[in-house]
């Protein structure tokens, strides 16, 4: 991996990951999309810091947002900083848009998005999906798999 895509710490261009949407959400299906960003945001980033935990996208007017995605402010860029929390359009064809606007209408789904990273060449990117919510039992059963799969690692581990 290029020098321009190392992240503060980590060597594969991953800045923010969104944990808990695999444990709210069933993930059906996933998109890449691209960010417009200020030149104090893509520093920012490349510092590793951001959060999409409580971010959403959003289909308006035909074109799709983020909304309350987390970006810090670059300490260097003083008076010309960004604004943390401000919506931010995202990149994709409109087929794609038209596509996730469609999915979206039927009940309950939503766009949640998933990775924030750095790709080969260096430009930040977006993986979003569509996903429906989990119910509470849905929960409960994702995290048993989970601690069996920590137990069973740990049982094997002492072989």
């Amino acid at each position: 991996m290029s020098k321009k895509t190392q992240i503060k710490g980590r060597t594969d261009g991953l800045v923010a990951e969104n944990r808990r949407s695999r444990f709210d959400y069933h993930v059906e299906d996933t998109l890449e999309a691209g960010l417009v960003l200020e030149g104090s945001e893509v520093k920012s980033l490349r510092n590793g810091r951001a959060n999409i935990a409580e971010a959403y996208a959003a289909v308006e007017n035909g074109e799709l947002w983020l909304v309350n995605a987390d970006f810090p402010p670059y300490e260097g860029a003083n008076q010309f900083n960004h604004d943390p929390k401000r919506r931010r359009k995202l990149l994709v064809s409109k087929r794609e848009i038209a596509k996730l606007a469609q999915a979206v209408d039927r009940a309950g789904r939503t766009i949640v998005p998933l990775k924030l990273y750095f790709n080969d060449r260096g430009i930040a990117k977006l993986l979003i999906g569509i996903a429906t919510g989990k119910r509470a039992p849905d929960k409960r059963e994702t995290a048993k798999k989970r601690d069996w799969q920590r137990q069973k690692a740990r049982i094997l581990k002492e072989n």
